[in-house]
């Protein structure tokens, strides 16, 4: 059997894709990767709630796989949004790697007062944390990134932990803990996407680790209750069952939180319904700064 899969063309995509096609050739199982341009990989110059938010960077591969030009795609799990189009499956959910943001830094810690980072989650707990601070925003694959860190255009810059890993990137600076920055839902988890043909998804389905896709859809059943997409700044993180979900306004002055202990995805959905209820004012006005329709 002989597999296309889709990825975007950044470093990162890339060295995701790559383990996967290296896992099936341990199987024997042939596949051929097919790079494709994404709108989020070519607009760098906007924030991403102006062009859509996560989701840009999965649209342009779902039509690809709809249309028959690929079998399947490896994403960043926490691109995927909520919404998902008819005729595809999440076939496989690899064990997950590091789900922590990573501050890294060349300056003293205590030097730091610029930070650069696009995520409404990532700026609002950071003032949550130190209000002084000044976020500003950073588009831009890995490498870029990097480079206007060493450039001194910033103090520092977030970027996930997990990402940093697999390109095999080693930077001064220490990774935020998970409880006072609480991940975006599904970071540090790569999946695999495809036709929902039976064919083409048993191929897959060696990949999956049952322990990290049980955290994963827990978390992805509270970011559907909640709503919000990624215009509201919002972290969930499921560990074990172990759950902690938070909504905080974009300046990072409130939050509405909750830590609850989780067995079911019925459960998180309450849960979820839950926070939302407790947040309503928080999405709303963050709908409402950032000029976007609920």
């Amino acid at each position: 059997m002989s597999l296309r899969i889709g990825t975007r063309g950044s470093a990162l995509a890339l060295a995701q894709t790559d383990k996967v096609v290296g896992i099936l050739a341990d199987r024997g199982i042939e596949a051929e990767v097919v790079t494709i341009a994404t709108e989020g990989d070519t607009a760098t110059g906007v924030p991403l709630h102006a062009i859509g938010g996560q989701g840009v960077f999965v649209r342009a591969l779902d039509d690809a796989i709809l249309r028959g030009e690929i079998d399947a795609a490896v994403h960043s799990m926490k691109d995927i949004p909520a919404a998902r189009p008819a005729g595809l499956t999440c076939s496989a959910v690899l064990e997950r790697d590091s789900p922590a943001d990573f501050l890294a830094h060349e300056c003293p810690l205590e030097a730091v007062s610029v930070i650069g980072s696009s995520s409404t989650r990532r700026r609002a707990q950071l003032l949550r944390d130190a209000p002084a601070l000044e976020v500003k925003q950073l588009r831009g694959n890995v490498d870029t990134r990097i480079r206007k860190l060493r450039e001194g255009q910033y103090d520092a810059i977030v970027l996930a932990e997990a990402g940093l890993e697999r390109l095999g990137i080693t930077l001064p600076g220490e990774p935020l803990p998970t409880d006072r920055f609480v991940p975006s839902p599904n970071q540090g988890t790569v999946a695999v996407v495809c036709r929902d043909d039976p064919a083409v998804a048993d191929a897959f389905a060696p990949l999956d680790h049952a322990p990290t896709r049980f955290d994963v859809e827990i978390e992805r059943a509270v970011m559907e209750e909640v709503g919000g997409g990624c215009f509201t700044p919002q972290g969930i993180y499921c560990r074990n069952g172990d759950l902690i979900a938070e909504v905080l306004a974009l300046d990072g002055s409130r939050w509405e939180r909750i830590e609850r202990r989780v067995t079911t995805v019925g459960e998180a959905r309450e849960w979820g319904r839950a926070l939302r209820v407790q947040a309503a004012g928080l999405i709303r006005e963050a709908y409402a700064t950032l000029g976007i329709k609920p």
